[in-house]
């Protein structure tokens, strides 16, 4: 049987989610969990991989055990996985699938959140990112739609990968309204490529700034390398917020909300 688990996580002291060999990851410490729940080993694969101190408000991953688990025992495995993952971890559901369904390849789309503040607020300090109290949230989010425009991200990926394309279908891209110091800028698409939102939002950094025109970012994105656009934004600030499945696997979800800026 393959079950999805649906899981939220502050990435504050974790080296991303997936494991390797030279830090603790979120990983990890959910297939240490299971396995002393299940006295087995067991392998989770996660819908994608975040930066070292990237959050996640809503994360999948899927792992296969052969046993079935009704309804009522499903939400026991919960509360026991809870009482065994540190604070910063939490799990809200673990639902059966199909055998071919996958917590990556089966996603239709995802969205991230990126949170900055304009002002010193020690309730944000790991949560968002600092910018200038002038910074133009407009003009930023005029040319967010330049990048619904094209869907070749070639100068938003990370050097030396092994991605096959940098091709990507963008749905939104937007500066959600806003009346206090937090702004959260969202974006959704099919896939990401590796360090794409943060470099995005740290390009769109210096249009804040009148560092750059929409023109000028036009021309970024056609030349089509990571070195022609700005530098990435601090990972502290990326949420992964929701991630979508066809209905027949697992309904939509988005677990948490992003909070009320009016």
């Amino acid at each position: 049987m393959r079950y999805f688990v649906r899981l939220s996580f502050l990435g504050t002291a974790y080296h991303g989610w997936q494991s390797q060999p030279n830090g603790i990851t979120v990983q990890q410490v959910m297939e240490e969990a299971l396995s002393t729940i299940f006295r087995s080993p067991i392998a989770l694969t996660g819908a994608g991989r975040t930066d070292t101190g990237v959050h996640a408000r809503m994360m999948v991953a899927h792992f296969d055990w052969h046993e079935s688990f009704d309804p009522e025992q499903r939400e026991r495995l919960v509360l026991r996985l809870n009482s065994l993952l540190p604070k910063d971890i939490a799990v809200q559901q673990i639902v059966p699938v199909s055998d071919d369904a996958h917590a990556r390849f089966s996603a239709l789309s995802r969205t991230y959140e990126y949170w900055v503040t304009t002002e010193k607020d020690p309730f944000l300090e790991l949560r968002a990112a600092r910018v200038p109290a002038d910074m133009d949230f407009e003009a930023m989010n005029e040319a967010a739609q330049v990048l619904l425009k094209t869907t070749d991200f070639g100068s938003f990926c990370k050097l030396h990968t092994d991605v096959k394309t940098t091709l990507c279908e963008l749905t939104e891209a937007q500066w959600l309204p806003s009346q206090t110091h937090l702004h959260v800028f969202r974006i959704t698409a099919n896939r990401f490529l590796r360090n794409m939102v943060r470099a995005i939002v740290g390009t769109l950094f210096d249009v804040g700034m009148h560092k750059m025109s929409n023109l000028q970012l036009e021309h970024i994105i056609a030349q089509r390398h990571r070195t022609a656009a700005g530098q990435s934004a601090p990972a502290h600030g990326l949420y992964l917020t929701r991630i979508t499945y066809p209905e027949d696997i697992m309904p939509t979800i988005s677990n948490n909300e992003t909070p009320d800026n009016n």
